[in-house]
């Protein structure tokens, strides 16, 4: 007997929400805690290195770690939420990343950092990584996907734009223990809204995914975590659309997370910035991302996504060519400029890529998409390590810019190089 048998999926009449909804809200809410602590690293950099001596090369090895294991974590994540549902997997992270950003608080030597804010921080994190996203949208929903894919990506930039001022104006003022107290704290904050909202499936309240029918309900699987997410990468790895969209993806952490989010307030520093109005620049990404995002979403649901991240990886290699030059002591209408231009583009790729692996992997989608996500992350790990030995070798940014910049150009040629897909793909077996 199957769960299908045993559960009723019928929709309850005279519900004004679809618990779909719901279930995008608490996960909104999750990626937000989550959020907190990616936040931190830009604005903590300059602190650490003056209060213990480590370079910025030193910190970006913790950088790197956090950022890999961001990435590498989100297919097993996928897969642990289909052996053991969604809350429990999420609920377990954010713990994970409370635990993590409090007990920097004693750290004393540099490889406790790399353990803390590198593999805790970085697990916890990557659990709650777009894998979820495709994970929710994916069983949720049917109607609006790429919308609610575009809405729940903007959560990263929402956290953002509420945690980065406020982390920034904490470590200057109360010290930078005093900001990863308040992130561990913040994440705990977010634990019950889980374990209260968010359900594994829509079977689990008697409903049907928003916009589908029972031929849209998917039976869990019920193999191995680390079995199942090896097994999808072994299948996807025959797909030559797998390489292209991990390549771009490459491309697309290194220019976010790994180079903006994790260096831009130290380079702005290095030209006179004060670092809490660099994070303030920073955070106002976070608005224009998520209008960018959720725009992006939409364009998805219409338009062919192909094209789509070939424009967003072009406007992007444009705009960081162009940055060198805009840095300095002051906030100019060129640099704000920038930021609002960055911020539209910042990871407006993710609902098109994650429309190209639906199309692609059908009912594997989301653990391939977690697999295309680890790929962002080793990205974003390459250029944060990279940026900060080219800083003390140099004595300056401008190449890692002007890298990322060819990065973008390498990035359009495979969006454009993915076939396009037949109109009905049958689900890849996981």
């Amino acid at each position: 007997m199957t769960e299908l048998d045993t559960v009723d999926v019928t929709p309850r009449r005279g519900r004004r929400v679809h618990p779909a909804w719901w279930a995008a809200a608490a996960t909104f809410l999750a990626l937000i805690g989550a959020a907190g602590f990616r936040s931190t690293p830009g604005v903590m950099v300059e602190p650490l290195n003056d209060e213990f001596g480590w370079s910025i090369g030193t910190i970006s090895v913790a950088l790197a770690v956090n950022l890999a294991l961001f990435g590498i974590t989100a297919p097993f994540a996928a897969a642990l939420m289909e052996r053991f549902g969604i809350r429990r997997v999420v609920a377990s992270a954010l713990v994970l990343v409370a635990l993590g950003s409090g007990l920097t608080v004693f750290m004393t030597a540099s490889w406790q950092l790399v353990m803390l804010w590198g593999v805790v921080v970085g697990i916890g994190t990557g659990s709650m990584a777009m894998a979820l996203v495709a994970t929710v949208v994916g069983r949720w929903f049917v109607a609006r996907r790429g919308l609610v894919s575009g809405i729940l990506t903007a959560a990263n930039a929402t956290g953002q734009l509420i945690f980065l001022p406020a982390v920034a104006h904490i470590v200057a003022t109360g010290g930078w223990r005093a900001a990863a107290l308040t992130v561990s704290g913040a994440a705990l904050v977010v634990v019950p809204i889980v374990l209260l909202f968010l359900r594994n499936r829509p079977s689990d309240v008697g409903a049907l995914p928003y916009g589908g029918t029972e031929a849209d309900v998917v039976e869990p699987l019920r193999s191995g975590a680390a079995k199942l997410a090896i097994t999808t990468l072994v299948t996807a790895a025959r797909n030559r659309t797998f390489w292209l969209l991990m390549a771009g993806f490459f491309v697309c952490g290194a220019t976010t997370n790994g180079l903006v989010q994790s260096h831009f307030v130290p380079a702005a520093h290095d030209h006179g910035m004060p670092a809490t109005t660099a994070a303030s620049l920073l955070a106002i990404v976070g608005i224009f991302d998520l209008v960018g995002t959720i725009f992006s979403g939409w364009l998805t649901d219409r338009y062919d996504p192909r094209v789509l991240l070939a424009a967003y990886y072009l406007l992007r290699g444009v705009s960081l060519a162009l940055l060198p030059p805009l840095f300095g002591a002051d906030v100019d209408a060129s640099i704000f400029a920038f930021i609002i231009f960055y911020g539209l583009d910042w990871v407006a790729t993710v609902p098109p890529t994650m429309a190209l692996c639906r199309s692609a992997f059908g009912a594997s989608a989301p653990i391939v998409f977690g697999w295309v996500f680890a790929s962002h992350q080793l990205g974003a790990a390459f250029a944060a390590l990279v940026a900060g030995l080219v800083r003390d070798a140099l004595g300056s940014y401008d190449a890692a810019w002007f890298g990322g910049a060819v990065l973008c150009g390498l990035a359009v040629v495979a969006s454009l190089a993915i076939r396009r897909a037949p109109r009905k793909v049958a689900p890849v077996p996981a």
